[in-house]
């Protein structure tokens, strides 16, 4: 069973590192979101550190592309959203992908930092360019769920599918780089289809890293649409239940997980769950009954891996999320033997 954290501030720390993996974590998770693999090196120094003095032989470690995946621009600062708000989408307001604005109509929900913050579209601003130097009009919002909005976070249209290349420059070249510093496994977001992992593969050939695992992230309807036609590509499947969440209502969201975990278990494709798996971790030493439910019902339905985000990226209890995620997965297994 592989029990994967997330490399991030809170447990940047060769004794917290040492300590995740005591407590049960086989690997960790690289976001490449926001960062080079290249401008990574130190954290990347300290979690091999950390898996030395923990008697660790060659743990995981993967790295989460950017890919296909639509973001917002750099902001100069945090922007507060409040319920009610009026923004725009421009290079004065909320600087957004140039791809989205065909897409939009009035009424058309847009949804930010993985769905924490809700927009809606009011109308068109003539008068405000929607890029610097275009014609296209920029376009009002009023914000329906509100929050915190930082630099470079995701952005998702329901409804939608935006084409956007498979790998962007960067990625290309922290696959280059993916030997060197000693990477396992690439993860892959946003797989909508048999011709993007093939893509993915070609490039990892003249990366000189075929040889790692290539993990193929479900965000989007396409992916899961698809499934079938590139099961065979990937190494393992990942069911990214964030973005996935966000392009469906959310009460269908478990059915679709449960879809693919049946669909990966007959093709005997492994496949992980990831995100909240133990959210209220990030503020609380103790989850909730619901969580470690969550947990081993992920296991006894067949994954092969399950993985924390922010938990221990951001969190406060990075040691102690593990120790839940790894225990529970450990009963669920018991479980399962038992009941052979």
């Amino acid at each position: 069973m592989n029990i994967y954290g997330t490399i991030g501030p809170a447990c940047l720390d060769v004794d917290i590192l040492r300590q995740m993996f005591q407590a049960g974590m086989t690997g960790m998770r690289l976001n490449l979101s926001h960062i080079s693999l290249k401008d990574a090196s130190q954290m990347i120094d300290l979690y091999h550190r950390a898996s030395t003095e923990a008697g660790m032989i060659s743990p995981d470690l993967l790295i989460d592309m950017q890919g296909p995946e639509l973001r917002i621009g750099n902001l100069s600062k945090p922007v507060m959203l409040e319920s009610g708000d009026k923004v725009c989408l421009s290079p004065r307001g909320i600087p957004v992908p140039d791809e989205i604005f065909p897409c939009l109509s009035p009424g058309q929900s847009i949804l930010m930092d993985d769905g924490k913050i809700l927009l809606e579209v009011i109308d068109e601003i003539p008068d405000e360019p929607a890029t610097v130097g275009s014609d296209i009009p920029a376009w009002l919002c009023t914000v329906l769920r509100g929050g915190k909005l930082e630099s470079r976070k995701s952005i998702a249209l329901p409804g939608k599918e935006i084409r956007t290349p498979v790998l962007t420059r960067q990625d290309i070249e922290n696959l280059r780089l993916a030997p060197e510093y000693g990477v396992t496994g690439i993860m892959q977001p946003f797989v909508r289809s048999r011709e993007d992992l093939l893509e993915v593969r070609e490039v990892m050939e003249e990366s000189g890293c075929a040889h790692l695992s290539l993990l193929a992230k479900i965000e989007n309807m396409s992916g899961v649409r698809k499934i079938s036609d590139y099961l065979d590509l990937a190494d393992e499947i990942v069911i990214a239940r964030g973005d996935l969440g966000n392009s469906m209502p959310l009460w269908e969201l478990p059915r679709v997980q449960k879809e693919i975990s049946e669909i990966c278990s007959k093709a005997h494709v492994p496949f992980m769950v990831v995100t909240q798996m133990l959210a209220s971790m990030e503020t609380c030493p103790v989850p909730t009954r619901a969580e470690v439910s969550d947990i081993f019902h992920a296991v006894t339905d067949g994954a092969s891996s399950i993985m924390v985000t922010g938990e221990t990226a951001v969190g406060e209890y990075p040691v102690e999320v593990i120790r839940y995620l790894s225990n529970t997965a450990q009963q669920a297994l018991d479980y399962m033997q038992k009941n052979k």
